[in-house]
């Protein structure tokens, strides 16, 4: 089974830009959706954007959408988020999961989560 780990988060200032990598080890990411999720301080966990490795397709939250990009780049086997036009809201914790969702955006069977990375965006 994959192991996964996020790496990249930080404190920046609004309107900057921060990349989260999602590394994968013990197995490829071949075949497996892989997901990016956040969660702020008292609120529930958020989809953010997910890519599935076989056919690329890509799916982003709609708070996130045109600002945020993810992508993999398979020799690594990571999955980078970029993340442009940073706002306050988007402080949270991100998470990186793998699995085989029915729908890439639902946490439903992502098996495989890393321990997350602090965002934060001062305005």
């Amino acid at each position: 089974q994959v192991q996964v780990a996020e790496s990249g988060g930080g404190l920046v200032q609004a309107g900057g830009s921060l990349r989260l990598s999602c590394a994968a080890s013990g197995h490829t990411f071949r075949n497996y959706a892989v997901g990016w999720f956040r969660r702020a301080q008292g609120k529930e966990r958020e989809f953010v954007a997910a890519i599935r490795w076989y056919d690329q397709n890509t799916y982003y939250g709609d708070s996130v959408k045109g600002r945020f990009t993810i992508s993999n780049d398979n020799a690594q086997n990571v999955v980078h988020l970029q993340m442009n036009n940073l706002k306050p809201e988007d402080t949270a914790v991100y998470y990186c999961a793998a699995g085989y969702p029915a729908v890439p955006t639902r946490e439903d069977n992502y098996h495989f989560w890393g321990q997350g990375t602090q965002v934060t965006v001062s305005s």
